[in-house]
């Protein structure tokens, strides 16, 4: 097989599985590693796929840069409200329940949703959505403390993680900068995973609020395995591999 049947048959095995490895590659195509390693780079640089060590993957897996929730609020604004009132109507709000919510523009969209006829507490690390249901009647809220993030607005560190420690929620709604099949939910910063993983320990149940830009995203910090994940409420369907890996771990996918 030329170089260029190589090349088409790497990127459609990418597409499909989500993730190459380049001895496999080489002994389904009867080439050296070497071979592999010099069309995975060709790939790479015209954009077909990420190079990443020992393989590829799809090169919707290169991770965004982190931006400041103000720019965030502004992306996206249709889907995330679809993703929220999905989730609101699947999600069982019993009267009493306790919900954790994560700093984010998605979980920021659900939280201003939350009934206020059911007695419901609410925890959050996030600034600006404590502050939006600090006034509403019928709910209890409390705010975690910590060093507050000034672009994510989010309350991390030492007393956040303290907090956290000692707390067993009913519900824990979480955003995430990424989600694959390899490296879970992840997020760029180290000190927002901790308390990200923290929430998701604290939590009997937990769901994902996450837009399809998130999905395939593989950020420098994985905060959760997917098998943490009860619940993935996004907008698009995931892609072959990943979805074969929420069945496997046994996680809903709801679709806004």
């Amino acid at each position: 097989m030329d170089a260029s049947g190589r090349h088409r048959l790497i990127i459609e095995q990418v597409e499909s599985v989500g993730r190459v490895v380049v001895t496999d590659l080489a002994e389904r195509l009867d080439v050296t590693p070497e071979t592999i390693r010099r069309d995975l780079t060709a790939l790479d640089r015209s954009g077909a796929l990420r190079k990443v060590h020992g393989g590829a993957v799809p090169a919707s897996a290169l991770a965004l840069p982190e931006t400041g929730v103000s720019h965030r609020e502004r992306l996206n604004t249709a889907a995330k409200n679809a993703i929220a009132r999905a989730a609101l109507g699947h999600l069982d709000l019993a009267p009493g329940t306790s919900v954790l919510v994560d700093a984010g523009t998605t979980t920021g969209a659900l939280a201003r949703l939350l009934p206020g006829d059911r007695d419901l507490t609410v925890l959050t690390n996030s600034v600006l959505i404590a502050a939006h249901l600090a006034s509403r009647s019928g709910l209890t809220v409390r705010m975690l403390g910590g060093h507050v993030r000034g672009l994510t607005q989010a309350a991390v560190g030492p007393e956040a993680l303290a907090t956290l420690s000692a707390l067993r929620v009913d519900l824990a709604l979480m955003g995430t900068n990424g989600i694959s099949p390899t490296h879970g939910l992840s997020t760029p910063d180290p000190d927002e995973a901790t308390v990200k993983a923290a929430m998701v320990g604290a939590a009997r149940y937990v769901a994902v609020l996450a837009d399809s830009t998130k999905i395939g995203q593989e950020h420098l910090v994985s905060f959760a395995a997917l098998d943490d994940v009860n619940l993935i409420v996004t907008d698009a369907d995931p892609p072959p591999a990943l979805s074969t890996q929420l069945t496997t771990t046994g996680t809903e996918v709801l679709l806004a």
